[in-house]
């Protein structure tokens, strides 16, 4: 089977890659001359784990190719993936530019049956507006298919997670449609992953309402652990007792400055909007994205009354991106909480492992160290933001020797408070 994929963003990248990686022929399309021209050469525009290998490996067997050529790689293709970016307006509605440009260009170029798919977070609706937009547009009449098919990646993850998922989910109100994106996906068959049959409106809104969810139990475990500091109990003793009830399930029960990135701040809002479309409250989403947002500035108090007045302190920060494995600074706590602190008079010299280059267009104003140790020579306090693997074994005797004082806020409790202060750390986590 051929197929197209439109966009080699984040997205687009791991999908063709990875249906390259399952033996199918991909051509992966970008208007964009100079990232086609990089990833021929081998030259992968992100920073995710073992993706530069699956490339690699797929380019060289002649199963996986990067076109600028729209045309040509829709006339080749049975499914085309529509991949391409959505980002949010300032109304927290998705940006659909991008997506309305990639299926006009599909429709020009149709040439016979062919399946497309929207990949991308798109609002409920899209499905039934792309197949009236194509049909309207396309120059030769011809027969389509229309199925969404949500994307579940998780940044860092996202091999793991397309190879092994909890589930596929396909939408789509046409049976010939629904039997070739099976077809597609019949290597997962193999490990028994669950597959999800819906309508096109049912899949649209799945991916929303799961990262909606997800958001709300960071959210509830971050006002947990905001009253264990309050009450003076560990929120990790509360988070586990949660999570062996089978109903609540102990993962995203972990509190720390709130949550960031590409999906969960553009999902939760988006959502929203599509419910006012509809009349449709959303309280508890509301409520969400307002407590996220007071969650990044409630750090500033708890690192303010370890090291006291920011003015003329030096800060050492760890981590920047906001998850580990990652170089994405997209929503990144790490921006509002280091902005918020050189507001108040202090100076940051930070390390992340991958994400300095991004972080130096958000964050022009602080200097970058050359390792985790570089980062805190001389500093009045570490803050940890990010939980790289790097840092939870850190040498403290070597850390309490490089700090001006041996101050350290945890915020993403790594560490455990009582070892941290019979070592002589004054140490403040979240929750604990």
């Amino acid at each position: 089977m051929h197929i197209a994929v439109i966009g080699t963003g984040y997205v687009g990248l791991v999908t063709g890659a990875c249906f390259a990686e399952f033996g199918v022929e991909v051509t992966c399309v970008d208007v964009d001359e100079k990232k086609i021209e990089n990833l021929r050469n081998g030259i992968i525009p992100i920073y995710e784990p073992g993706l530069d290998k699956i490339v690699e490996k797929n380019v060289n067997a002649d199963r996986l190719h990067f076109t600028t050529d729209l045309k040509s790689a829709v006339e080749a293709a049975l499914v085309i993936f529509l991949a391409v970016g959505t980002p949010p307006k300032e109304d927290g509605s998705p940006d659909m530019s991008y997506y309305r440009q990639a299926a006009l260009d599909i429709a020009k170029a149709m040439n016979g049956y062919k399946v497309l798919v929207t990949k991308s977070t798109v609002p409920v609706g899209t499905g039934k507006w792309l197949r009236e937009f194509v049909s309207e547009n396309t120059e030769t009449e011809t027969d389509f298919g229309i199925a969404s098919n949500p994307e579940f990646l998780r940044e860092g993850a996202a091999i793991e997670d397309f190879m092994r998922p909890n589930r596929v989910v396909i939408g789509s109100n046409e049976e010939h449609a629904i039997a070739i994106m099976k077809d597609l996906y019949r290597p997962l068959y193999l490990i028994e992953t669950p597959v999800v049959i819906t309508s096109l409106e049912a899949a649209e809104l799945i991916k929303y309402a799961s990262n909606a969810f997800l958001a709300t139990k960071i959210t509830f475990i971050n006002e947990i652990a905001n009253l264990c500091d309050a009450i003076g109990c560990d929120v990790h003793d509360v988070a586990r007792g949660m999570g062996m009830d089978n109903r609540i399930g102990k993962k995203f029960l972990h509190p720390g400055p709130g949550y960031g990135g590409s999906c969960f701040p553009k999902d939760t809002r988006a959502l929203t909007t599509v419910a006012d479309q509809f009349g449709v409250e959303t309280l508890i989403v509301d409520a969400v994205i307002e407590a996220n947002d007071r969650q990044r500035l409630a750090m500033i108090p708890k690192i303010e009354k370890l090291v006291g007045d920011f003015e003329g302190k030096k800060i050492g920060v760890l981590g920047l991106s906001f998850k580990p494995e990652t170089d994405d600074m997209r929503e990144s706590p790490a921006i509002e909480i280091v902005s918020e602190m050189l507001s108040k008079g202090a100076s940051v010299r930070a390390f992340d492992p991958v994400a300095m280059e991004e972080a130096s267009h958000v964050l022009s104003d602080i200097e970058f160290a050359e390792n985790e140790y570089d980062a805190i020579d001389g500093a009045d306090a570490m803050v940890i933001i990010t939980e790289w693997n790097q840092f939870r074994a850190l040498d403290m005797q070597k850390v309490k020797a490089l700090l001006k004082a041996p101050k350290v806020a945890d915020l993403r409790n790594i560490y455990e408070p009582d070892d941290m202060r019979e070592m002589g750390f004054e140490y403040i986590g979240v929750g604990r």
